[in-house]
């Protein structure tokens, strides 16, 4: 192109454009870029996947290394209000002005002539992205790098850097046209990050046969959750055991919810394999587990009604906020703002939930992949939800306000089903906001 994006925003206009396909699987073009950029990066690096639990182990090992006093890169997605979420250095995002650079620096590297090549390298947005973090962390001269991986693993972009330690948080049925159609099928794809003769973890209770035989025959050493390390809850602390030993007396991490001792107890199995690099003391491992934060993991916002924000989008993230919110104190009803997208796993979703919600505020997602909300309805009618429990609304900012309207004091809204759900609902009932919902 004549003339750049000079804004994040126009920047992120353009990236949608670059690539015929939002997810395009494979290593090769990006890592021919990234030959071109030299932005290898020089600090232990631990990479993260997982079906659900891979945001807050990433966001557990920020907290911890950060209270150790080490200087931590975090790159995640996706982003819930902005793409600055997604580069984090130090706990604080990526300004504008170092985003564009970086997208600078990698427009110059894959537009510029190689190997007899002029043509272009086509990247995605979510390739353009990793290159652009990747760079930036190279030059934050970083004591850790910590990246999440953003679908599957042996041919996500962020599998282009070697792990000192891999990470596999679950394995459960999510991005099957991509990943495969069983659990097996995704053990392998996530397995993709293991390394010859590097520490991998796994924290799937029953890990799929072909990620453990994977491990093996690569000469990954594996250390699996139950076997290898693990945790006890006690009232009002819990204890950790793993590979450097036991800590007593922790304290319960600030992120909600009981699945998230498996969360810090698989981050405590990595600061444990990585201890002669990286040593962290009791204290700081304390201190983190108290400073963590992760928006959209059962936020609970101030206020009344109160209101829950949660990103789960497939059935077994779902069956976790469902148990989670089960352990809540008593709410006289409780209202769900519920919108997906299309390609997801929706009646499993719906069969996860229905049990826990008296009253759905459905909302159309945006195109080309979210739901309408007349699918979500029949989907909801078709698990046995009557009709008349059932709302339906144009956008999850109407559904929201909807919601918030017709709830009790007391009563209780869950927001879930889509990052895009809970960025809506994050701008909707902000305070001081006042909308006419739009029905569909």
């Amino acid at each position: 192109m004549s003339i750049r994006p000079q804004t994040l925003a126009s920047w992120l206009a353009y990236l949608e454009t670059l690539h015929p396909k939002a997810i395009a699987m494979g290593l090769d073009r990006v890592q021919a870029v990234a030959s071109r950029m030299g932005a290898a990066l020089a600090c232990p690096v631990v990479t993260v996947t997982g079906t659900n639990g891979k945001g807050s182990t990433c966001a557990l090992l920020e907290a911890i290394y950060r209270a150790a006093g080490y200087r931590v890169g975090v790159y995640a997605s996706p982003h819930l209000r902005r793409y600055n979420e997604r580069i984090r250095i130090d706990a604080l995002e990526a300004t504008d002005d170092d985003i564009v650079a970086a997208l600078d620096a990698v427009e110059d590297a894959r537009t510029a002539p190689a190997g007899g090549e002029i043509a272009p390298v086509p990247l995605t947005y979510f390739e353009f992205g990793t290159l652009a973090a990747l760079r930036l962390f190279a030059r934050a001269k970083l004591d850790v790098a910590i990246l999440e991986v953003g679908l599957g693993g042996r041919l996500d972009a962020v599998n282009i850097v070697d792990a000192d330690v891999a990470v596999v948080t679950s394995v459960d049925l999510d991005h099957m046209d991509y990943l495969g159609p069983t659990r097996e099928d995704i053990g392998r794809e996530k397995a993709g990050i293991f390394r010859a003769g590097r520490a991998a973890v796994c924290a799937e209770p029953a890990p799929p046969r072909s990620l453990v035989e994977h491990a093996a025959a690569l000469g990954a050493p594996l250390t699996l959750i139950g076997r290898d390390y693990g945790f006890v809850a006690d009232a009002g602390q819990w204890q950790y055991w793993g590979p450097a030993g036991r800590r007593h007396g922790l304290p319960h991490p600030a992120l909600r919810g009981a699945h998230q001792l498996a969360n810090a107890a698989t981050a405590l199995a990595v600061v444990d394999l990585m201890r002669a690099r990286l040593p962290v003391a009791g204290g700081a491992v304390r201190d983190g587990l108290l400073a963590v934060a992760l928006p959209g993991r059962f936020q609970v916002l101030p206020g009344r009604p109160t209101v829950v924000l949660d990103v789960a989008h497939n059935p077994h993230a779902a069956r976790v906020l469902a148990a989670t919110a089960r352990s809540m104190g008593y709410h006289p009803q409780t209202h769900a703002v519920f919108g997906m997208l299309a390609d997801k796993d929706v009646a499993g979703v719906v069969d996860a939930m229905k049990a826990s919600i008296d009253r759905w505020y459905v909302a159309t997602l945006p195109a080309p992949r979210g739901a309408l909300a007349g699918a979500l309805a029949a989907a909801l009618e078709g698990a046995g939800v009557a009709p008349s429990a059932i709302e339906r609304f144009d956008d999850a900012a109407a559904a929201c306000l909807a919601a918030r309207a017709g709830a009790g004091e007391a009563d209780r809204i869950i927001v879930f089903g889509s990052f895009l759900t809970v960025a809506a609902a994050f701008a909707a009932l902000a305070p001081g906001t006042s909308r006419t919902p739009r029905h569909g």
